[in-house]
């Protein structure tokens, strides 16, 4: 999966597109992604020691991770993600569209010859 906790994603497709938000948690083998204000829900909850009031809580469902793309750092526009390789050996992320880098996502290592 090409998000990280903390990526700025917009939603493409469902009941909330266009919604712009942070990844607040990522479920890598479920493919679900949990966005800031998206796939919100009510939630009907029991009194209890933890929760005395009970009642409605409104939360952020996971929603699957084929319907947000990453939104573009320079443009604020969604975009793919790819991914390369920098000459001192470090992996990183960069958008598609534009080519900007995103992140580094591995240390450098020895570079092949």
């Amino acid at each position: 999966m090409k998000f990280r906790i903390d990526d700025e994603v917009q939603v493409i497709a469902g009941a909330d597109k266009g919604h712009k938000g942070k990844i607040l948690k990522i479920d890598r083998a479920a493919n679900k992604i949990v966005v800031e204000g998206a796939g919100r829900v009510w939630k009907h909850v029991k009194k209890s020691q933890k929760n005395p009031q009970g009642g409605r809580l409104n939360k952020e469902m996971p929603i699957s991770a084929s319907n947000v793309m990453l939104v573009d750092p320079t443009t604020g526009k969604p975009t793919r993600v790819g991914f390369r390789f920098l000459d001192d050996g470090s992996k990183e992320r960069f958008a598609k569209a534009s080519g900007a880098t995103i992140g580094k996502i591995a240390p450098t290592r020895a570079v092949k010859k």
